[in-house]
């Protein structure tokens, strides 16, 4: 029997029963290349869900959206709710008026943006379910733009594979643009038809709706696209995986 590779099982190897179709899906996919490692059994069994949910997932499904008498009355708050950075207190005592969004990395045009031009932007507004890691879930409404719009807005040049996201608190995570373009992996600067709190991530945070909640960034300092991430840190592709975590955590 051939031995069994994260390589082989992602870039559509037949070997563990998933198939010609998922092969074909998967082949030439550079996930493995670039992307984010970890050893042993759990990284086989990260790249065994990954490849069955690209696979579940390929014609880009949305997530259930939720009309507004089902918004949660409490939506927890966990981690940091205020940071402690002078730059963050400064910026929120002037109303995030001189809060800026770079974008750089592998684009055309790196930029960086005004919440106003954020807002400006074309916006969406989706009632979803946050599931979180700690074992609870609850629903809200997110107003933003669709991140995609923002790479297209500066360029992605043909060779980036990954988005960077970095955070005021010192978080970063990674993201393929599998997920980075769906529409529903957005930067909300709204909440529940108001502006985003404090708590939840202001001035603007991250939606990706299709993973559990620790996906979901808050308190957004940066974005970078880049080619690979393996050499990122600890080559795991997130400050979370670094702590036990998985990279993708799809639901």
């Amino acid at each position: 029997m051939s031995k069994i590779t994260r390589r082989r099982l992602v870039l559509g190897s037949s070997t563990l029963g998933l198939g010609g179709a998922l092969g074909g899906l998967l082949g030439g996919c550079e996930l493995i290349e670039n992307g984010p490692r970890r050893p042993g059994l759990y990284g086989l069994s990260d790249t065994l869900t990954l490849a069955t949910q690209r696979f579940l997932l390929r014609d880009q499904p949305l997530v259930r959206e939720f009309g507004p008498e089902a918004i949660s009355a409490v939506f927890p708050t966990i981690n940091t709710t205020d940071p402690d950075d002078p730059a963050y207190r400064r910026s929120k005592a002037a109303g995030f008026s001189d809060w800026r969004l770079p974008v750089s990395g592998l684009v055309e045009r790196p930029a960086a943006f005004t919440l106003a031009e954020l807002r400006a932007m074309p916006a969406r507004t989706q009632i979803t379910l946050h599931a979180c890691e700690q074992g609870w879930s609850a629903i809200g409404g997110w107003t933003g733009v669709p991140l995609s719009h923002v790479l297209a807005s500066v360029g992605l040049k043909p060779e980036a594979r990954f988005i960077v996201i970095r955070t005021v608190d010192g978080w970063w995570d990674t993201y393929d643009l599998f997920d980075a373009l769906h529409p529903q992996t957005i930067l909300a600067y709204g909440m529940n038809g108001r502006d985003l709190p404090v708590a939840h991530g202001a001035p603007v945070r991250l939606r990706v709706e299709r993973q559990l909640g620790y996906k979901s960034l808050k308190y957004l300092a940066s974005i970078e696209a880049t080619d690979r991430v393996d050499g990122l840190g600890q080559g795991r592709g997130s400050m979370v995986s670094e702590l036990g975590f998985s990279w993708y955590a799809g639901i």
